[in-house]
């Protein structure tokens, strides 16, 4: 079985794959300060819980934009698996162009979703990744990678407005029945929910007509579905994207792989 990673500023998504079939997933939250030892722990009960043997892992691939978290996750590979894990980088082929001016600046994440995008729907496309920050990234019909634009997160956002607004509450992020609203949580929820996806469709816009194509608009992380049910511009939601893309960047790297330390 494959074991794959995905290392995320608040979550880490693993997933484990027998053949193409995603037969568990789970997400954890990525705490840097943690030990090899707490995190090799965490994940062997991940398995027990699903009563699944730590010996079934044959390879692991992981993707991670947060640097330290590697010099946890590595180790936990090595001590826990006997496994040398593939990590998503420079050196590592991932059958698409990227013309970006420097393409070691594109996170990891968002060329594993373009991989996975396109290697299901075979076309133009835009992915929008809801994590942390939010990306929208430009796929061109032949596959190749554009670039895109990076916002602030809905949390972010979220979070900057009930620390620095004093008399505002924390509240649930969840669609209200109006947008002309009589409570204060309410007017929040409205401001946050209708605002973002105005944001989404404003940038979708934009992106459509600076590619002079029809892209398919593909959503993807922890708040997609929520967002895309108020967001016009979004055609599908694919909540699994990025771990199916560490599947497919595997495979094609398997040649090269060094399965046991």
């Amino acid at each position: 079985m494959l074991l794959v990673i995905d290392v995320g500023n608040t979550n880490t998504v693993l997933g484990l794959y027998d053949g193409e079939e995603l037969v568990h997933d789970w997400r954890i939250r990525t705490v840097i300060d943690h030990t090899v030892d707490e995190y090799g722990m965490l994940i062997l009960n991940l398995y027990k819980n699903s009563r699944i043997s730590s010996k079934a892992i044959k390879d692991i691939i992981i993707s991670c934009v947060v640097p330290p978290m590697l010099n946890i996750l590595e180790p936990v590979c090595q001590k826990y698996f006997g496994i040398e894990p593939l990590i998503v980088g420079p050196g590592v082929k991932t059958g698409m162009p990227i013309f970006y001016d420097n393409p070691k600046e594109v996170g990891a994440d968002r060329i594993v979703n373009a991989v996975a995008a396109y290697e299901k729907y075979q076309r133009a496309m835009i992915i929008v990744d809801f994590g942390t920050a939010t990306t929208f990234d430009y796929i061109s019909p032949k596959g190749e990678y554009m670039g895109g634009c990076i916002a602030p997160g809905i949390m972010i956002s979220s979070e900057a407005l009930f620390e620095r607004a004093s008399k505002l509450p924390r509240v649930e992020l969840c669609k209200p029945s109006l947008i002309i609203t009589k409570d204060t949580v309410s007017g929040m929820q409205a401001g946050i929910m209708y605002g973002y996806a105005g944001l989404v469709d404003g940038i979708v816009e934009r992106m459509k007509a600076e590619s002079a194509s029809k892209p398919l608009v593909v959503a993807t992380g922890g708040l997609a579905n929520l967002i895309a049910k108020e967001a016009k511009q979004i055609d599908v939601v694919d909540e699994m994207l990025t771990i199916e893309g560490l599947r497919i960047i595997f495979m094609r790297n398997l040649k090269n792989v060094r399965r046991e330390v």
